[in-house]
């Protein structure tokens, strides 16, 4: 009988390697699970023999975060997705989190992961999901990509959730700017029930200034862009040092931010920033605020990317 070799929870692991940049990418939900510079974090990830838990660098798709009671009408049919936060009644953050996806690339300086999500109960289309992690001398640049490959219109959105760290100690004292104009109101079960402008309210980071207690999860739209196109989010020591940019593409219209207060393990609570970019708004699939249309044979692209200025 042949020896049983253990499986890592994560699956495979690919590093990826510029100059003093280095990425592991996994095959359980193509994420991201560690981003070193010079040999310190940018990420507040995970070990290799731990399984991803509170979205950790990972892909959301086919939908960003909260879906209420898991159901949606689209096409003229009920859709009743899996209920992945049952305590909230509700599933959240799609369907390819936990799924194997493959190398379909794997360069200097960079890899594509690619992961076929097929047609299940609740979201009843087929997507050819795509993933490419590239760096340069500055930071990282991903790509998201989905091509509907059904025979009829399907609804469409997507998300990442890596956490950005400084360094040890917690968010607190860390220097935040965010280029949001507007903030989603939420109820008890963290869903969208309005929204308000920041201004003149403990959410607005517009000017640069330390997160102190303030707890975030978060999410907002009207994002300030510059003349290419991009939304920044900005973060630093109050001391000086190492600022992290982290950019989101015109595909991504809406941001959500989240200092990890309700985290299971207290440990992990405002150690790091999760810094999410989002083409949709929470519960999207109910509300179309931001649902893309894919019609049969249609592509999706977004772009997002991480700046480590020192």
């Amino acid at each position: 009988m042949q020896p049983v070799i253990p499986l890592l929870p994560s699956g495979r692991q690919t590093v990826v390697e510029r100059g003093d940049h280095r990425l592991v990418v996994v095959e359980v939900g193509g994420g991201l699970r560690r981003y070193q510079v010079g040999g310190e974090d940018v990420l507040d990830g995970y070990r290799a023999s731990e399984m991803c838990r509170s979205g950790r660098g990972q892909l959301l798709v086919p939908w960003p975060n909260r879906l209420a009671d898991g159901s949606y009408r689209f096409g003229g049919q009920e859709q009743q997705a899996p209920l992945t936060e049952p305590e909230a009644h509700n599933a959240i953050h799609g369907m390819a989190r936990y799924a194997s996806w493959q190398v379909a690339d794997h360069r200097q300086g960079g890899v594509t992961m690619v992961h076929r999500l097929a047609a299940q109960p609740g979201y009843p289309w087929t997507l050819d999901l795509a993933a490419d992690y590239t760096l340069d001398d500055a930071g990282l640049t991903v790509t998201m990509s989905a091509v509907n490959r059904s025979g009829e219109p399907c609804p469409y959105g997507a998300g990442a959730h890596p956490y950005l760290r400084l360094a040890h100690g917690q968010v607190d004292d860390w220097v935040l700017r965010s280029p949001a104009a507007t903030r989603y109101l939420t109820d008890d079960r963290s869903l969208p029930v309005g929204t308000e402008a920041v201004e003149g309210t403990p959410f607005d980071f517009r000017s640069p200034r330390p997160i102190g207690d303030t707890r975030l999860d978060t999410a907002f739209r009207d994002l300030e862009r510059d003349s290419s196109g991009r939304a920044t989010v900005e973060l630093s020591a109050a001391g000086g040092g190492r600022r992290l940019e982290m950019w989101l593409g015109p595909g991504f219209p809406y941001l959500m931010l989240f200092t990890g207060d309700s985290l299971p393990d207290p440990d992990r609570r405002r150690r790091g920033l999760g810094v999410e970019p989002m083409t949709c708004a929470p519960n999207a699939f109910r509300s179309g605020d931001g649902t893309a249309v894919l019609a049969p044979g249609e592509r999706a692209v977004a772009t997002w990317g991480i700046t480590v200025v020192t």
